[in-house]
């Protein structure tokens, strides 16, 4: 008898796969179909010596709903890892995302006072404050740096490596990029706020295979076409 399926689901991304776990939980049947050579989308993972590495970059999964983080550690145990980035400029190092932390390695300032006032000093206070409200929009990532973190911190934990990164110069670049990047007066650098944060033990790979696992999965398969 040939196969029948409750639903077919293009690609085999983290979406996808969330879908087809509660639909075979609920006795439908799942075929997903996905064009790359493996399932998991950007998610996909490869064993290097050892070390579970991020094919497509880094992912950190993060949430403050307590549901959803007792429902994915209920699939596959998470750890606890918090993402505190470090940049190097020349020979020092500094705290990711802009933080009291980054703002005492940079200028030496000890309290929330002075770092708010070297930072008005460096940008454009009321166009930055009219930019934080929406009232104006700046036309590429240059200047929303500029405006919202000044010209220290723009040169050097900005530039250089957004240009590297997107091959383009950062006047070229859309200013909501930067916008994700959170600035604090803090010392805090955690780069979430949410309250539960990690990553698979093992690997998205894990995660992705346990969501699946019901559902038949075709890879190397272009839905266009």
């Amino acid at each position: 008898m040939e196969n029948t399926y409750d639903y077919l689901l293009v690609g085999a991304g983290l979406y996808s796969a969330v879908f087809a776990w509660h639909a075979t939980r609920h006795g439908k049947r799942c075929l997903v179909v996905e064009r790359r050579k493996h399932p998991g989308g950007n998610l996909y993972c490869e064993c290097v010596e050892g070390i579970n590495v991020h094919c497509y970059g880094p992912h950190i999964f993060h949430t403050s709903d307590k549901k959803i983080w007792d429902t994915v550690n209920s699939i596959v145990p998470f750890n606890n890892f918090i993402n505190t980035p470090l940049a190097r400029y020349g020979n020092r190092l500094y705290n990711l995302p802009f933080n009291m932390n980054t703002f005492c390695q940079m200028w030496g300032c000890l309290s929330p006072a002075e770092a708010s006032a070297i930072l008005r000093r460096q940008c454009d206070v009321e166009l930055a404050e009219q930019l934080l409200r929406g009232h104006v929009e700046a036309q590429n990532l240059e200047e929303q740096a500029l405006r919202l973190v000044g010209r220290d911190i723009y040169d050097r934990l900005v530039k250089g490596y957004t240009e590297k990164q997107w091959g383009r110069p950062c006047a070229e670049l859309p200013a909501f990029i930067i916008r994700r990047l959170p600035v604090r007066l803090t010392f805090d650098n955690n780069y979430f706020d949410d309250s539960y944060q990690g990553i698979p033990v093992g690997g998205y790979n894990r995660l992705i295979g346990k969501l699946l696992s019901g559902s038949d999965v075709v890879l190397d398969c272009d839905y266009i076409k």
